[in-house]
């Protein structure tokens, strides 16, 4: 399913967020296949990332103690 919403005064056309050309209906909001995979590398790789708090786990509490034998 391919949306396409109207272009206004509140909504402007951006460039693909890589290059800066004009985004393409196929590979919106990139303007090709090729800055698309840029992009998702960029994100595997771990070059972008989201910033959030430092937890030691998901719940915030500390893992138990590991055991020595």
């Amino acid at each position: 399913m391919n949306t396409t919403f109207p272009r206004t005064p509140s909504r402007p056309a951006r460039g693909c967020p890589i290059c800066g050309r004009p985004a393409s209906e196929d590979a919106r909001p990139f303007c090709s296949a090729r800055c698309k995979d840029i992009d998702l590398s960029r994100w595997l790789s771990g070059r972008y990332v989201i910033a959030g708090a430092d937890t030691d786990d998901e719940d915030g509490k500390e893992p138990p103690a590991a055991r020595e034998f």
